[in-house]
């Protein structure tokens, strides 16, 4: 499907009826990565609108010009919110950058928010700031890397702590193939120019008091996990959970607790 904001087609699916939930994926990716672990989840209770976008320059969306900077980038998604889910409250997920994205529309127009999940979000956009671990792997599957591709062996060894077959088939389905979707140029310009806000997007006139999620792997090195712990009172009703075993792709490393955590947090979100 896809929605018009400004001269931008953004392409998006919907799946399911019922209660709108808006799920943003990270940065070169597409929102393969957040349908591939979320999903499975609804499968048992498909009482949720899921909405899944791919970001401008990302996937099927083109990039634009006059998005200079996340200020830009924000105002494209809650435009985007506007036409597609017009006057409605809304749950919201977001991954990496998504999550970054997540904490603007929180602070913009947070009323409309009756539940947030952020998956590994990224808290500092300056990568030299950031408290982070350096990468290792916990367990190594040289058989599989030796049949990939060499680039893309590289990559699979440099982001994931755990490897297995199915890992890689999913990292390969849900990752991969949005990263080689994206507009490489516009992506590397905009995360040398605007990748951050031009306010303190954790800045909160008020807390956020709604039922929230916060994953974050243990040996995340992309974003690690010490810098979501300092904005962990703006949200009263958050459940925290560093998972070991896990990277910034957490949610194909620990499959199974990120099936319970999220659907715990559903739990939380319809009880409130």
């Amino acid at each position: 499907m896809e929605c018009k904001v400004r001269n931008l087609s953004i392409n998006y699916e919907i799946t399911g009826a019922g209660k709108p939930i808006i799920i943003l994926h990270g940065y070169t990716v597409d929102h393969r990565l957040m349908s591939g672990c979320m999903e499975p989840i609804f499968n048992s209770q498909d009482e949720y609108r899921r909405i899944y976008m791919d970001l401008p320059g990302m996937g099927k969306t083109k990039s634009a010009d006059w998005i200079v900077n996340s200020d830009v980038m924000l105002d494209t998604v809650i435009e985007f919110i506007e036409k597609v889910i017009p006057d409605e409250n809304f749950l919201l997920a977001g991954e990496s950058y998504g999550g970054y994205l997540a904490r603007g529309i929180v602070q913009r127009i947070g009323k409309r928010v009756d539940g947030l999940f952020l998956l590994c979000p990224a808290i500092n956009m300056n990568s030299e700031k950031r408290d982070f671990p350096t990468h290792i792997v916990l367990k190594r599957d040289d058989e599989l890397l030796s049949q990939l591709e060499p680039t893309d062996a590289k990559g699979f060894d440099s982001i994931q702590v755990v490897q297995s077959k199915r890992i890689w088939e999913r990292y390969r389905d849900e990752i991969l193939a949005g990263i080689k979707l994206g507009e490489s140029e516009f992506l590397h310009s905009f995360s040398e120019k605007g990748y951050w806000f031009s306010f303190d997007v954790d800045a909160l006139n008020e807390k956020f008091y709604k039922p929230t999620l916060m994953l974050l792997g243990r040996q995340d090195s992309i974003v690690g996990y010490k810098d979501a712990w300092r904005i962990l009172d703006n949200y009263p009703r958050a459940t925290f959970a560093v998972l070991d075993r896990a990277g910034h792709n957490l949610q194909i490393e620990q499959e199974e607790l990120f099936n319970s955590l999220v659907r715990e947090w559903l739990l939380r979100v319809k009880e409130a």
